[in-house]
């Protein structure tokens, strides 16, 4: 918001906004199934309500949730709102000027499986936006011997347990409290924490039986109450801002937008500036829609339509000219102000999620800007250079681009959570470019530096096919078997490898000197068209003489080219066995003693 939208506002306080992250399978959704459940049997049906990808829950039924842990009349914010469609995904689209939307996060970790590569990631996106968090170690219920209490707080819970299973459970949390430590946090179960700012607080809990539940809510609402109680303080009657969670086709409404509204009120009729791919939308509000009471926001498709929503809610908002809305993009509310100060705004808070991009690199897409700011990121830290970065399915002109690549392995599209357009598919099929997707950003980027490396290994076989290969190897005594026309002789092989059809030369002094071409290799009476350090073969040499340019005993070198070599020494020595190095080293030692640069 700018210095003008934030000046002399009532003293009104919105809900905190909790986002929940974790790896998958570690029990997100159930964990807010669990509050949604435990609300309605406290019979506080009517008190929690849906919205549009989030769902409020008061203070009043947190209270009666959390029992004797919280007391409604230590508290001023009015309870917490809880995003709907938990992960990555909605945390990364969900944000607002200078970093992320949430006040607050949950990390939801097993407390048997402890970090996994998703929590790790999600580890580095808090960190990134700077966003507090408290960790819900997650499934103390799968202890050995475990003796639920339906409900209950972790405390009265831990007291009913066995030794052996307090132990086992102790024993899994301090590993948690480890992995932490490792990822940069200082941590502690929560009830031993002196300061939140400092120390990241443990919440053991059970979205099965909910035991640990009831801490989990009151240490959100004490640390949004104690730490965050100025950033709530809102205009609420104000020109409303959010952001698109998402962008949705809507029977009998067309393009639709789900935004969280973390700011202000938005009402039916007001004109609104919405973040757009090629510019900011300007548009006007026909119906705000919110689901109907405690429906499942997912797959409910009937709602109630609304006059107005204040901060903080979600809502869905029909409107005309909204289908290139992007996802992660601000919502502002003219009502009061110039539109083009608001336009002005909202594509200044689109510049800061500004992908840089470079004249040579890969096509990035992504589902929403925040998941394109993330796949940056992650791709900049592993220096993977980007041509273009764009919100959307991947598209024919997406295809176009990426086949404009000069390097290879850059003719690539790397789509996070997108779909891929029909005709685009058609195009992928006929050209060279390669497309990675993927709907968790380590391992996109992990497949694509995979296929980077596996391309240069593939490039390095082809050059070390086509390039002279080093080698040492001495002419053995009685072992002449012709003179000259061509030369045959046995001999062993000191270093490096002897490949057929190679010029071969000896040292005289400082100077090189090419004796002549290998023209057949045999081993054990067998023609064979390479042979290799230790190995003793018969050779035929055209061109010189036994007793003239070659003689028994005397030690050859394969002539390698200068250029070569120096591709040896520069790009290749890691694919070359050790004994071939010795023999190139060897080979560049004698030659840099007459000449201190060849070969460089």
């Amino acid at each position: 918001m700018s210095d003008s939208d934030t000046r002399d506002r009532p003293d009104t306080l919105r809900t905190p906004i909790v986002a929940v992250l974790g790896h998958v399978d570690h029990g997100k959704t159930s964990l807010l199934d669990k509050i949604r459940g435990s609300a309605v049997s406290e019979g506080e049906a009517g008190a929690i309500t849906q919205h549009i990808g989030a769902t409020a829950v008061p203070l009043d039924t947190i209270s009666g949730i959390a029992g004797s842990l919280v007391d409604p009349d230590d508290f001023d914010l009015p309870g917490l709102l809880f995003i709907d469609t938990p992960g990555h995904h909605s945390f990364s689209t969900l944000r607002s000027r200078g970093g992320a939307l949430a006040d607050i996060a949950v990390l939801v970790v097993d407390v048997n499986d402890g970090f996994q590569p998703q929590t790790e990631e999600a580890i580095d996106i808090l960190k990134r936006t700077g966003t507090p968090f408290i960790v819900a170690a997650n499934k103390i219920d799968t202890t050995p011997g475990w003796n639920p209490q339906e409900g209950e707080p972790i405390q009265v819970t831990y007291d009913a347990q066995s030794d052996r299973a307090r132990s086992r459970l102790d024993e899994n949390l301090y590993e948690i409290i480890g992995q932490l430590s490792d990822s940069g946090f200082s941590a502690d179960l929560y009830w031993r924490v002196q300061d939140f700012q400092a120390n990241v607080g443990v919440v053991p809990v059970s979205a099965v039986t909910g035991e640990g539940v009831p801490d989990l809510l009151t240490v959100l609402m004490g640390l949004s109450q104690r730490y965050m109680k100025d950033r709530m303080a809102i205009d609420v009657e104000g020109p409303g801002a959010g952001t698109v969670l998402e962008v949705k086709e809507e029977k009998g409404f067309g393009t639709t937008l789900d935004v969280v509204v973390y700011d202000g009120t938005i009402r039916e009729g007001d004109e609104i500036v919405v973040g757009g791919m090629h510019e900011p939308i300007v548009t006007e509000v026909r119906a705000l829609l919110q689901p109907k009471p405690l429906a499942e926001i997912r797959t409910e498709k009937r709602f109630d339509r609304v006059d107005a929503v204040a901060a903080a809610a979600g809502v869905k908002i029909a409107a005309p000219d909204l289908e290139d809305a992007m996802a992660g993009a601000p919502v502002r509310v003219v009502r009061g102000r110039e539109r083009e100060a608001v336009v002005a705004d909202v594509e200044s808070e689109l510049a800061e999620i500004e992908v840089e991009t470079e004249e040579e690199g890969v096509v990035v897409k992504a589902d929403t800007l925040g998941s394109l700011e993330a796949m940056a990121n992650a791709l900049v830290e592993a220096e993977v250079p980007i041509l273009r970065a764009e919100v959307g399915d991947v598209a024919p002109r997406d295809v176009a681009v990426a086949s404009t690549a000069a390097e290879a392995e850059h003719k690539v599209i790397l789509g996070f959570n997108v779909d891929v357009l029909t005709n685009a598919r058609r195009e992928l099929e006929e050209t060279d470019v390669r497309l990675f997707d993927d709907d968790v950003i380590y391992q996109l980027v992990e497949d694509y530096e995979a296929f980077v490396a596996e391309r240069q290994r593939a490039q390095q076989e082809t050059v070390l096919d086509k390039i002279v290969r080093p080698a040492r190897f001495r002419i053995l005594p009685d072992h002449v078997f012709r003179q000259n026309n061509p030369a045959v002789v046995g001999v062993e092989v000191l270093s490096g490898t002897l490949k057929n059809n190679t010029y071969v030369g000896r040292f005289d002094g400082n100077e090189f000197e090419r004796v002549g071409q290998l023209s057949g290799i045999q081993k054990q009476g067998d023609d064979v068209s390479e042979a290799r350090a230790g190995e003793r073969v018969s050779v035929a040499i055209d061109g010189p003489t036994v007793g003239r340019q070659i003689d028994e005993g005397g030690e050859l070198w394969v002539d390698l080219p200068e250029k070569h070599a120096k591709i040896l020494e520069q790009e290749l020595t890691d694919e070359i066995p050790a004994d071939e190095l010795e023999a190139l080293q060897g080979f560049l030692d004698n030659h840099r003693r007459r000449d201190p640069f060849w070969g460089k």
